[in-house]
């Protein structure tokens, strides 16, 4: 399934560690607090447990959202939608 992972996180030491667990579940990053990317059932269940274990629950958001390849390829890209130099091949592939 395609996901979104974005985030604000008010800690840097925790906002780093989920950022790197992003990157190490597969997913890419798009802007600085926001990934997208291809993950398993239980590889997007695997990454929440691992962000809930990092983040203040009273301070910080954290957002997965599955998506279908239909919704994705149907959303809506206004200005620098992407980071040009975050954004790799792979990502671009699931848009067009």
């Amino acid at each position: 399934m395609i996901v979104w992972a974005m985030y604000d996180i008010k800690k840097d030491k925790s906002r780093n560690k989920v950022a790197k667990l992003c990157k190490q579940a597969g997913i890419y990053r798009v802007q600085y607090s926001v990934f997208l990317g291809t993950l398993k059932e239980n590889e997007k269940d695997s990454l929440k447990l691992q962000i809930e274990e990092l983040i203040d629950k009273e301070t910080d958001s954290v957002y997965i959202f599955p998506m279908s390849k239909n919704e994705l390829k149907s959303t809506v890209l206004l200005g620098q939608a992407f980071d040009k130099k975050l954004v790799t091949d792979k990502v671009k592939q699931l848009f067009f």
